[in-house]
């Protein structure tokens, strides 16, 4: 009793705040001017890095040659060398090629993420399948479907439709297994919670996937045009690189950038008309 007094009071906790901020805040929205400021500083540093370079002639022009003679060259290209028919067949062999690998691809992933059974069938195949390039598979295809439009979208879908049916199996995976058990309860039967329950919750993730997996697709596309192509931007760039054209394959490329952005930018819209209630944050 004598020493407690000696005794001190417990220590009142301390907390500590985080400082606000708007730069490193962590999912807590982005000012758009803010945004917008930092878009063009991105975009305009590495064009300005290759002006700097170019112009000042720090590198030859068949290395790196200048913008304006890159957008002379795709001047030349639209005007003299039907560049416009090169874009649109591009963009139906990937637009093939890309739905092929979504109709095959989004299913088995789905039978994947929901089934055990369907998933032991399917893993030993797509986990071993998809570490094989692709190009080892050009001379067989070839010798299967011959040199005409089907070799090259096959091509374009068998490098893209193992990754949908991964990336969606993992989607499916990711469904808490409450939301399952709970329509079970409420006496839906297996094909209710297949079509009411993980086809929902899982379809704003396919359209991710579908958004990420197309870039893809266009890099298969110059592979693709390897066989016996005689059109399509993955058709010029090869033929401009023969001719040492850098000019001409940086627009090539450049172009393949930009219609790639403008895809990305429509699922985006698409997503977020189709799936109101998803988490948009991620995009």
């Amino acid at each position: 009793m004598a020493n407690a007094s000696l005794v001190s009071p417990p220590s009142t906790p301390t907390y500590r705040y985080l400082e606000p901020s708007r730069f490193w805040s962590i999912r807590q929205g982005f000012p758009r001017r803010l945004a917008a400021l930092i878009i063009t500083i991105a975009l305009i540093v590495p064009l300005t890095i290759w002006a700097i370079v170019s112009y000042a002639k720090l590198v030859p022009p068949i290395f790196l040659p200048t913008p304006t003679a890159v957008i002379q060259a795709g001047i030349e290209m639209f005007t003299q060398n039907d560049l416009l028919l090169d874009v649109i067949v591009s963009c139906g062999r990937v637009l093939a090629g890309f739905v092929a690998a979504a109709v095959v691809g989004v299913p088995m992933g789905i039978a994947m993420g929901t089934f055990y059974s369907m998933n032991s069938l399917f893993t030993p195949f797509v986990g071993t399948v998809r570490y094989m390039p692709v190009t080892a598979f050009v001379p067989l295809i070839v010798i299967w479907v011959g040199l005409g439009e089907e070799s090259k979208i096959l091509i374009i879908t068998l490098g893209v439709v193992l990754y949908n049916a991964i990336m969606v199996a993992d989607a499916v995976k990711f469904i808490p297994s409450e939301m399952i058990n709970v329509a079970y309860t409420l006496g839906a039967n297996r094909r209710e919670v297949l079509f009411k329950v993980i086809i929902p919750a899982t379809f704003p993730s396919v359209l991710d996937t579908l958004r990420v997996n197309i870039s893809g697709a266009w890099n298969y596309l110059v592979i693709a045009e390897l066989v016996a192509a005689q059109s399509g931007l993955g058709y010029r760039i090869i033929q401009a690189q023969r001719y040492l054209q850098t000019d001409k394959v940086l627009f090539c490329i450049l172009l393949i950038g930009l219609i790639g952005l403008a895809i990305d930018s429509g699922l985006k819209w698409l997503s977020t008309v189709l799936t109101p209630w998803a988490d948009q944050a991620r995009h």
